[in-house]
C-alpha cells in the first residue's frame, strides 16, 4: 500500500501550491536577473546607483565603495537569497504534505539555482500534486494509478 496524501490535507495542500507557484516565478525571474548581473559583473562591472548624484550604471568595485554608491547587483543577489529560502520552504511544504519521495523534493530545489529550471517546475509540480490528490477530489478516479 502506497502512502499517500491525506484528504484533510487538500485545503492546505492547494495553498501551498499556489503560494509554491508564485514563489517559483519569482525565484526564476530574479535567477535570470541575477545571471544576467553576474555577466555584465565579470565583463563590465557592478551595478550600481549613487544616491548623491542620481546616477546608475556599471562601476568598479572599489569606485562604488569610494564614492558611496549602492551596489545593486549585492542586493539582487540579497533578494534572490531570500527568495529561494521561500522557494526551499515551500517545496519542503509540498514535499511533506504530498508524501513526494525525497528525490522529488531535491529535483524541485534545483529550480532555484538551474535558470529556467523554476518555471519548468512551476507547470510540472502542480500537474503532478493534481495527479496525486485526483482520487481525493474525485472518488471515482481512486484506482486508476494502480
Amino acid at each position: 500500500m502506497a502512502i499517500g496524501p491525506r484528504a484533510e490535507d487538500l485545503p492546505r495542500i492547494r495553498l501551498v501550491l499556489v503560494l509554491y507557484r508564485i514563489s517559483a516565478a519569482f525565484t526564476g525571474v530574479f535567477l535570470i536577473l541575477l545571471l544576467a548581473f553576474w555577466i555584465t559583473r565579470y565583463t563590465v562591472g557592478d551595478f550600481a546607483f549613487f544616491p548623491t548624484t542620481g546616477t546608475f550604471g556599471f562601476y568598479d568595485k572599489e569606485l562604488i565603495e569610494a564614492g558611496g554608491g549602492i551596489n545593486l547587483t549585492v542586493i539582487l543577489l540579497i533578494v534572490h537569497g531570500w527568495l529561494y529560502v521561500a522557494y526551499l520552504l515551500l517545496d519542503f511544504a509540498l514535499w511533506r504534505l504530498v508524501r513526494f519521495p525525497f528525490s522529488y523534493f531535491l529535483l524541485v530545489a534545483l529550480g532555484g539555482v538551474v535558470p529556467f529550471l523554476s518555471f519548468w517546475y512551476e507547470y510540472g509540480v502542480p500537474h503532478e500534486v493534481h495527479r496525486r490528490t485526483a482520487h481525493l477530489t474525485n472518488p471515482s478516479t481512486a484506482g486508476a494509478d494502480a
